[in-house]
């Protein structure tokens, strides 16, 4: 009895997407929990003042926004304008647009991270998990991968 030196399942073929997606998952999921991780960790305020605490947006009223007129940031600038552009081109495009921008601009580095995972969540809606995930690079470490997970689950 001769015996096949291909690895083989017991179906008789190597793996399909599942398994694909699987070992996909495996090697990202890890990278991402220690990121979120991290991310949560420099969210908290330890000083217990609440002066350094984070104001979220239903803490402003439309009226104070309007009323004060300040100009943005130029991360919620950039935030915005890629993620309208993400309404008419594909992630992948947006992306290399993003990189560009922090190229361009060094003081951006610091908001890639989140920018890509809000890009992500976004591309989730539109394109789907799968779809969304094929557009993923390493452009902000892994935050727009993070974001696509994030949205899907």
């Amino acid at each position: 009895m001769k015996h096949s030196t291909n690895p083989q399942t017991r179906r008789g073929h190597r793996g399909g997407p599942a398994r694909r997606i699987g070992r996909t998952l495996a090697l990202v999921l890890p990278v991402v929990l220690v990121l979120s991780g991290t991310l949560a960790v420099t969210r908290v305020n330890w000083t217990g003042s609440p002066s350094g605490s984070v104001l979220t947006a239903s803490d402003v009223s439309s009226a104070e926004v309007s009323s004060k007129a300040v100009p943005q940031a130029p991360q919620d600038v950039l935030r915005e304008q890629l993620m309208s552009e993400l309404q008419h081109r594909n992630p992948g495009v947006v992306l290399t647009h993003l990189q560009e921008a922090v190229n361009g601009r060094p003081s951006l580095a610091r908001h890639c991270a989140s920018i890509a995972h809000a890009l992500g969540k976004a591309a989730e809606r539109i394109y789907g998990a799968s779809r969304a995930q094929s557009y993923a690079r390493p452009v902000c470490d892994t935050s727009f991968a993070s974001g696509v997970l994030a949205a899907h689950s």
